[in-house]
């Protein structure tokens, strides 16, 4: 009987516990291990198997940690290592993917709850006899609802202070979506408020912090609040190391696909999948693989779906294509490019912050880039690469857009409908090939050039 399909499962030992398929990324733990920076921020684009990924670290690493969860992976053929670091370590793993909030007293209040929650996972500090009185009036401020700014900033780096007292060695300290509080303020206004808080948390616990054995972040984009932070290194999906460790490869495809069942569903899922470009490997968004598995087993008919759209906004998109309306007819051939299968060359600034992501159309080729509706094709010049939709899913969720704007304008511009249909019908074929040919000059062309040869029309 094949294992059950992990769907939305970020919790490594439930998945290895209640034996869900895994695909096995374990030999992350031996490249950040040989990679030795103190400090690591790993960038994809959402649904790329971040959260799964931390998580797998932290049962690696911490103390109390079953072992038999990593039997027969990959890591566990590299006995040296895992003699050496498996359970030695306290871990500190929170993740800002839920906060969420309109105001910025709303987002301060659920960081602290984030904060309040992985301190309770730590309560026993409350009875070590390695840490004083004053050591556990400053943990018991970490239980609390009320903290000040200082007590929030200061929130983790004195966590690994009594962490080490408590187990005398250093800590390993985990961040997932550290930049999801950011995209959220600059959405709603208070972008400069929630960056001075989290800059300082992080500076605190991530430099000069001798309790600090290490510690991975994760994100969307670089190290744009990181600045002075001279032990930090970015793996972003330029980088060739760790091209491999988010997303599934080729090979991770087809065997998943064997697995259930599914060869010949082969073509399809790569056509609708694949296509992503990180470093030198080409991989598939694990989340529409897991998905589009899931789904099949139930209905073995169902056609391929759109499942990376409704994870989250698509704010990126649609900020590109309604700017087209205010840009030169460059841009619009040159998406006209991109949705018929083509690339374009730009020059990619992989330092933005969120508030430059949406000030120029430049910024924008970037965002796109970053964040996943746009891949890398061959090998980049400097800073400037071409860039080209991966899949079919995507180029659904930006040709559904333009359609939408192509429907916006029709209603908007009546006249322009009325005087059509009334040429139509008088049968003015000079007036109604004028405007047919003014109206598709405002908008955008797609044509069926972009799927496989005996897809086409």
């Amino acid at each position: 009987m094949a294992k059950g399909i992990p769907y939305g499962i970020s919790d490594f030992s439930r998945l290895i516990d209640q034996n869900y398929y895994y695909v096995d990324k374990t030999s992350l733990v031996e490249q950040i291990l040989n990679n030795g920076s103190e400090v690591t921020l790993f960038t994809r684009p959402r649904r790329f198997g971040k959260s799964l990924n931390m998580s797998m670290i932290q049962h690696f690493f911490e103390i109390g940690t079953d072992p038999a969860l990593f039997d027969g992976l990959k890591i566990s053929k590299n006995t040296e290592i895992c003699e050496q670091y498996m359970g030695k370590y306290p871990v500190i793993s929170i993740s800002l993917k839920g906060i969420d909030a309109d105001s910025y007293e709303k987002a301060r209040a659920q960081l602290i709850k984030t904060i309040n929650r992985e301190a309770r996972r730590f309560q026993f500090l409350l009875e070590s006899d390695k840490l004083s009185r004053v050591d556990k009036a400053l943990f018991s401020e970490l239980l609390t609802r009320n903290m000040e700014e200082d007590t929030i900033t200061s929130s983790l780096q004195e966590l690994t202070e009594l962490l080490e007292v408590h187990y005398e060695q250093q800590v390993v300290v985990l961040i997932d979506e550290y930049d999801v509080p950011m995209a959220k303020a600059h959405e709603n206004g208070y972008y400069d408020e929630i960056v001075l808080l989290l800059r300082n948390m992080f500076g605190n616990v991530l430099k000069t912090n001798s309790s600090l054995a290490f510690a991975v972040l994760t994100g969307c984009l670089r190290k744009s609040i990181f600045t002075g932070l001279n032990n930090f290194k970015v793996y972003s999906i330029t980088n060739t190391e760790f091209d491999e460790t988010f997303g599934f490869t080729d090979e991770e495809v087809k065997t998943m696909l064997h697995d259930y069942e599914m060869d010949d569903r082969y073509d399809e899922v790569k056509e609708w999948y694949d296509g992503y470009r990180f470093g030198k490997a080409d991989v598939y968004c694990p989340w529409d693989v897991i998905n589009y598995c899931s789904d099949h087993i139930e209905d073995p008919y169902l056609p391929p779906q759109n499942y990376w759209l409704n994870t989250s906004g698509n704010e990126m998109i649609y900020h590109f294509i309604d700017g087209l309306e205010d840009q030169t007819g460059v841009t619009k051939e040159e998406l006209e490019l991109l949705v018929n299968g083509g690339s374009v060359q730009k020059n990619i600034n992989q330092e933005l912050t969120y508030k430059e992501l949406y000030s120029s159309m430049d910024n924008l080729w970037s965002t796109l880039f970053m964040t996943g509706y746009l891949t890398q094709r061959g090998e980049p010049d400097g800073n400037r690469y071409d860039l080209a939709i991966p899949n079919q899913e995507i180029r659904n969720i930006i040709t559904e857009h333009i359609l939408q704007m192509f429907q916006k304008n029709v209603k908007n511009d009546g006249t322009m409908a009325d005087s059509f249909c009334s040429a139509l019908e008088a049968g003015n074929v000079e007036q109604v090939e004028a405007l047919f040919t003014e109206y598709m000059r405002q908008t955008i062309s797609i044509r069926d050039t972009f799927v496989q040869h005996s897809r086409k029309e």
